[in-house]
Protein backbone atom coordinates (compact mmCIF):
# COMPACT_ATOMS: atom_id res chain seq x y z
CA UNK A 1 0.00 0.00 0.00
CA UNK A 2 1.11 3.50 -0.77
CA UNK A 3 1.30 5.86 2.21
CA UNK A 4 1.56 9.77 1.05
CA UNK A 5 1.89 12.48 3.38
CA UNK A 6 1.43 15.95 2.46
CA UNK A 7 3.16 18.97 4.31
CA UNK A 8 3.94 22.64 4.31
CA UNK A 9 0.41 24.59 4.09
CA UNK A 10 -0.62 27.33 5.67
CA UNK A 11 -1.93 30.85 5.67
CA UNK A 12 -0.50 33.30 3.57
CA UNK A 13 -1.60 37.18 1.82
CA UNK A 14 -1.96 37.42 -1.66
CA UNK A 15 1.15 37.27 -3.18
CA UNK A 16 2.84 35.28 -1.10
CA UNK A 17 4.50 31.78 -1.32
CA UNK A 18 4.70 28.06 0.34
CA UNK A 19 6.35 25.24 -0.64
CA UNK A 20 4.60 21.61 -0.48
CA UNK A 21 5.89 18.92 0.32
CA UNK A 22 4.57 15.28 -0.13
CA UNK A 23 6.59 12.24 1.64
CA UNK A 24 6.03 9.04 -0.10
CA UNK A 25 6.54 5.37 1.81
CA UNK A 26 5.63 1.84 0.28
CA UNK A 27 6.37 1.58 -3.01
CA UNK A 28 9.23 2.32 -5.66
CA UNK A 29 8.18 6.20 -6.44
CA UNK A 30 10.11 6.95 -9.60
CA UNK A 31 7.67 4.29 -11.18
CA UNK A 32 4.55 6.28 -10.34
CA UNK A 33 3.11 9.97 -12.26
CA UNK A 34 2.49 12.02 -9.26
CA UNK A 35 0.42 15.44 -8.86
CA UNK A 36 -1.00 17.61 -7.11
CA UNK A 37 -4.77 18.33 -6.37
CA UNK A 38 -6.86 20.80 -4.40
CA UNK A 39 -10.36 21.11 -3.42
CA UNK A 40 -12.24 24.14 -1.72
CA UNK A 41 -15.42 23.51 0.32
CA UNK A 42 -18.01 22.89 -1.66
CA UNK A 43 -16.01 22.53 -5.08
CA UNK A 44 -14.89 18.89 -6.99
CA UNK A 45 -11.23 18.46 -6.26
CA UNK A 46 -9.21 19.81 -9.43
CA UNK A 47 -5.55 19.03 -10.55
CA UNK A 48 -3.35 21.55 -9.71
CA UNK A 49 0.22 20.00 -11.60
CA UNK A 50 1.19 17.03 -12.43
CA UNK A 51 4.61 15.00 -13.38
CA UNK A 52 5.97 11.77 -15.12
CA UNK A 53 7.38 9.13 -13.20
CA UNK A 54 11.03 10.79 -13.75
CA UNK A 55 9.94 14.57 -13.41
CA UNK A 56 11.16 15.13 -17.22
CA UNK A 57 7.73 15.99 -18.20
CA UNK A 58 4.95 18.25 -16.06
CA UNK A 59 1.75 19.37 -16.61
CA UNK A 60 -0.38 22.43 -15.34
CA UNK A 61 -4.01 23.65 -15.02
CA UNK A 62 -3.91 27.03 -16.76
CA UNK A 63 -5.19 28.66 -13.57
CA UNK A 64 -1.35 28.54 -12.07
CA UNK A 65 1.29 28.31 -15.32
CA UNK A 66 4.02 30.65 -14.58
CA UNK A 67 3.26 30.53 -11.04
CA UNK A 68 3.50 27.25 -9.78
CA UNK A 69 6.48 24.35 -9.82
CA UNK A 70 6.42 21.02 -9.48
CA UNK A 71 9.43 18.78 -8.68
CA UNK A 72 10.52 15.57 -7.46
CA UNK A 73 13.16 13.94 -5.55
CA UNK A 74 12.95 10.29 -6.16
CA UNK A 75 15.73 9.53 -4.45
CA UNK A 76 14.18 11.22 -1.33
CA UNK A 77 10.80 9.60 -1.87
CA UNK A 78 9.45 13.28 -1.53
CA UNK A 79 7.53 15.20 -4.22
CA UNK A 80 7.60 19.27 -4.02
CA UNK A 81 4.62 22.14 -5.05
CA UNK A 82 6.60 25.04 -5.39
CA UNK A 83 3.57 28.09 -5.18
CA UNK A 84 4.46 31.73 -6.12
CA UNK A 85 2.00 34.87 -6.17
CA UNK A 86 -0.85 33.28 -4.48
CA UNK A 87 -3.96 34.33 -4.78
CA UNK A 88 -7.60 33.64 -2.81
CA UNK A 89 -8.74 31.45 -5.23
CA UNK A 90 -5.42 29.01 -4.80
CA UNK A 91 -6.95 28.60 -1.34
CA UNK A 92 -8.42 24.82 -0.61
CA UNK A 93 -7.12 21.72 0.36
CA UNK A 94 -4.20 20.03 -1.44
CA UNK A 95 -3.70 16.48 -1.95
CA UNK A 96 -1.10 14.73 -3.30
CA UNK A 97 -1.45 11.43 -5.54
CA UNK A 98 0.12 8.96 -7.28
CA UNK A 99 -1.05 6.39 -9.94
CA UNK A 100 0.77 3.41 -12.17
CA UNK A 101 -1.18 4.30 -15.69
CA UNK A 102 0.62 6.28 -17.71
CA UNK A 103 -0.61 9.11 -20.32
CA UNK A 104 1.56 12.32 -21.80
CA UNK A 105 1.23 14.82 -20.70
CA UNK A 106 0.69 13.32 -17.40
CA UNK A 107 -3.06 13.73 -16.59
CA UNK A 108 -4.71 16.48 -14.41
CA UNK A 109 -7.54 14.55 -14.24
CA UNK A 110 -8.46 13.59 -11.02
CA UNK A 111 -9.59 9.92 -12.10
CA UNK A 112 -6.53 9.01 -13.15
CA UNK A 113 -5.03 8.45 -9.98
CA UNK A 114 -5.74 6.00 -6.88
CA UNK A 115 -3.90 6.70 -4.50
CA UNK A 116 -3.73 9.82 -2.38
CA UNK A 117 -2.85 11.27 1.06
CA UNK A 118 -4.87 13.33 3.56
CA UNK A 119 -3.98 16.92 2.68
CA UNK A 120 -2.78 20.24 3.65
CA UNK A 121 -4.76 22.88 4.15
CA UNK A 122 -3.61 26.41 1.80
CA UNK A 123 -5.06 29.37 2.94
CA UNK A 124 -5.12 32.99 1.04
CA UNK A 125 -6.36 36.04 2.24
CA UNK A 126 -6.95 39.48 -0.15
Amino acid sequence: QVHLEESGGGSVQTGGSLRLSCAASGYVVNRYFMGWFRQAPGKEREGVATTTANGNIANYADSVKGRFTISRDNAKNTLYLQMDSLKPEDSGMYYCAATGAVRIPPPLDVNWYDNWGQGTQVTVSS
